[in-house]
């Protein structure tokens, strides 16, 4: 306590006398001897402002503010692994790490974006856009995580298996996340090459895509959680599509030629790598061994055969066409090229890949 007194006394002694009224500055002698604050460097989120161009926007991001839905409140009860053989608990998990390579991956991607929308200086909307979308993501990273950890308990590779496709399951599993590795180095490697509309329409194939892939799985899943599940992700996809397709009304029409380029280009890439969860992964990115493709669609069989909603192979690629399709008819328009799609039958303009250069698009 004395020490404590005498720091007390040290500060009162320290501080200076209050200013009398009648000595206040004069703000004009002040301005005449004012410093210009020395410029700030580009790619910095300084300096700060909040500028709305696209009201729209904010009334999107109002409605996210609740999204009416937490992850921990849904009925995880009624997915009984006690149920279900090892195999089918092990193939539920296997899918839901496959699911993981994309939404798990969405908080970090887009928490990427919200700092890359400040450094550039967006206008406020566009800031709580992202920012809705990470918090959004966050919550499906959650579904993945509680299904896996039901299913296998310290998976979906650090847990006790028992049979020889648990072990064929986990070695998917692991080459899964090696390229999903080598997506993250590209993401952020590549980030702060594009301006934001090019993120966002890439943003939007991935928008269009999943909303594909969750109404399909909520019709066809049996367990009441998960079909809940991606019920209420839906919903989050369908609000992001809005978000996307607000921004990219007002800026596609002015887009120039360079990036109208790049757009088709990227279209290509995130079909590529998409394809991974919505149909099966192409040989172009995804580098995986002979046994990765029997392997999954085994674990597929049994992941249906345990109620979850897995749409087969024809289903998938007809879904993935429509969604590709309804892409095609809003970007198009615009004059951007589409690229050809010929793993799904879609004609357009023939595009590299360039695996070293990918934008978030899921």
């Amino acid at each position: 306590m004395a020490t404590q007194a005498r720091h007390d006394k040290l500060r009162k002694e320290m501080r200076p006398p209050p200013i009398e009224l009648d000595e206040a500055p004069d703000p004009v002698k002040l301005l005449e001897t004012a410093e210009d604050a020395p410029g700030l460097p580009e790619m910095n989120i300084f300096p700060m402002d909040w500028r709305t161009e696209t009201p729209k926007l904010m009334q999107i991001y109002d409605s996210a503010r609740d999204p009416g839905w937490s992850p921990n409140k849904l009925p995880w009860d009624t997915l009984k692994p006690e149920e279900l053989t090892a195999d089918q608990r092990y193939a539920i998990s296997y899918w839901f790490a496959l699911l993981a390579v994309f939404d798990a991956s969405g908080p970090a991607v887009f928490s990427r974006a919200v700092i890359h929308t400040y450094e550039t200086h967006e206008e406020d909307p566009i800031r709580k856009a992202f920012f809705s979308v990470a918090r959004d993501e966050m919550n499906h990273e959650e579904v993945c995580g509680r299904a896996i950890n039901i299913v296998t308990p310290g998976g979906p590779v650090n847990h006790e298996i028992e049979t020889p496709l648990g072990e064929l399951a986990r070695n998917n599993v692991q080459w899964l996340f090696h390229n999903g590795a080598r997506y993250w180095n590209a993401y952020k490697n590549s980030l702060h090459k594009y301006p934001v509309p090019m993120l966002f329409t890439s943003f939007l194939f991935g928008e269009v895509a999943s909303s594909t892939l969750f109404h399909g799985m909520y019709q066809e899943t049996k367990i009441p959680v998960l079909k809940e599940a991606f019920r209420r992700i839906g919903q989050d996809e369908a609000r992001h599509l809005g978000i996307c397709l607000t921004v990219l009304q007002k800026v596609l029409p002015d887009m120039s030629a360079d990036d109208k380029e790049m757009v088709t280009k990227q279209i290509r890439a995130g079909f590529i790598f998409l394809s991974g969860v919505l149909f099966e992964p192409p040989e172009e990115f995804w580098e995986l061994p002979s046994t990765f493709k029997p392997t999954h669609r085994l674990l597929e069989k049994k992941a249906r055969e345990a109620g979850l909603g897995i749409l087969s192979l024809e289903e998938r690629e007809a879904n993935w066409k429509k969604a590709v399709l309804q892409m095609k008819g809003f970007i198009e328009p615009h004059g951007i090229e589409f690229p050809a799609l010929p793993e799904i039958g879609v004609d357009g303009k023939t595009t590299a890949f360039d695996p070293n250069n990918l934008i978030p698009v899921f």
